[in-house]
């Protein structure tokens, strides 16, 4: 195992990851002088197998890391399942802090502090995966000097992830998935950059980031939160999924992405997929409340015929046959969406436990 730790290289990706983390892990030596982390989003309820399937390839140890472990160099840390994995000066940091774009773990809150905490020694590397998560984590590894690294949107199962960040970012790198690794081992062996000086906005940048961080990470009070209101952003017209709190709207160069006041985060693409979530799950309560209400008036309508009660068979009768045609309209409106999205694959099961 390497001695000295010359660079923190972190990795993200999402669909298709555990097929390109297999690759590109096989391709790191056992020597290497840096310290791999990575984020694959998972389920909540993961019984954890990555590093297990990631360590039949690898040449070094893979394992989930402990809240207060040392980072070492030569060990690739993988993130436990329902909990962000995040960087501090010589340690780690696992977190149950509020999730980003749906995702606990997520890949931004570890790009951010490693980009705070190792600066220009940062190499952020963005892989196959849907949406466009990680660019703006990746575009602050960049304003504190650090690398960016990204697959090719030609070579990746799915393209969407490597677009964004190539999109969003001044990426130093754009490599297929095969070219990666060897790439990693040069830039990791080549002596390690000197911290440049950081200019006064990228210095406004970062006291807004620990901010950002300490949300991901530490249970901020109401109170603290209000008070930084002003350093977070501005309020947005629009409302956390989550927990249906004011979202505050933050411009990063080109990258624009959303923070309500406990944490929760977003991209606009992900804040976009979240909300067709939400009015998924509306449409579904709308649906089931109107055909228990059909249900239910047309049980009275014939209870109403047994008792020789004209009146209020018909009455009944009307509600139960309002009820079913907007019951229809609201199934027909759900199944038009499901029947245009047939092959959208599920972000949060990406890959098959063993």
């Amino acid at each position: 195992m390497a001695e000295t730790i010359n660079r923190i290289i972190v990795i993200g990706t999402s669909a298709g990851g555990v097929e390109a983390l297999t690759r590109l892990v096989s391709d790191l030596p056992e020597d290497m002088s840096a310290a791999v982390f990575i984020v694959l989003h998972i389920p909540a309820n993961s019984s954890g197998v990555l590093p297990k399937l990631l360590g039949r390839t690898a040449r070094m140890p893979v394992s989930h890391p402990l809240d207060g472990d040392p980072i070492q160099a030569g060990h690739i840390y993988v993130a436990p399942p329902d909990h962000h994995l995040l960087l501090r000066s010589g340690t780690i940091h696992v977190s149950s802090g509020p999730k980003e774009n749906s995702h606990r773990p997520a890949i931004d809150p570890l790009f951010r502090t490693a980009a705070r905490n190792y600066g220009a020694r940062v190499i952020g590397v963005i892989l196959t995966g849907n949406l466009d998560d990680g660019s703006a984590g990746l575009l602050m590894i960049k304003r504190h000097g650090g690398l960016a690294v990204v697959q090719s949107p030609t070579d990746a199962q799915f393209p969407s992830m490597p677009a964004s960040a190539i999109d969003s970012v001044d990426v130093d790198y754009v490599q297929p998935l095969s070219q990666i690794g060897p790439l990693l081992q040069s830039l990791a062996n080549a002596p390690a950059p000197v911290p440049s000086d950081v200019s006064p906005d990228t210095e406004l940048d970062r006291t807004r980031e620990d901010d950002r961080i300490a949300f991901d990470s530490e249970a901020d009070s109401d109170a603290h939160a209000a008070a930084r209101d002003y350093e977070v952003g501005r309020p947005s017209v629009y409302a956390c999924p989550d927990c249906h709190g004011v979202l505050w709207e933050i411009q990063e160069g080109d990258v624009l992405r959303y923070r309500c006041r406990v944490g929760h985060a977003y991209t606009v693409e992900n804040l976009l997929s979240a909300q067709e979530h939400s009015l998924e799950d509306a449409l579904w309560a709308a649906l089931r409340s109107l055909e228990e209400t059909s249900s239910l008036a047309w049980r009275m309508e014939l209870r109403a015929a047994e008792r020789g009660h004209a009146h209020g068979r018909k009455y009944f009768r009307e509600r139960a046959i309002a009820a079913d045609a907007r019951a229809l309209v609201i199934r027909q409106a759900i199944e038009r969406k499901l029947i245009a999205e047939p092959g959208a694959p599920n972000d949060d099961i990406p890959y098959a436990e063993k």
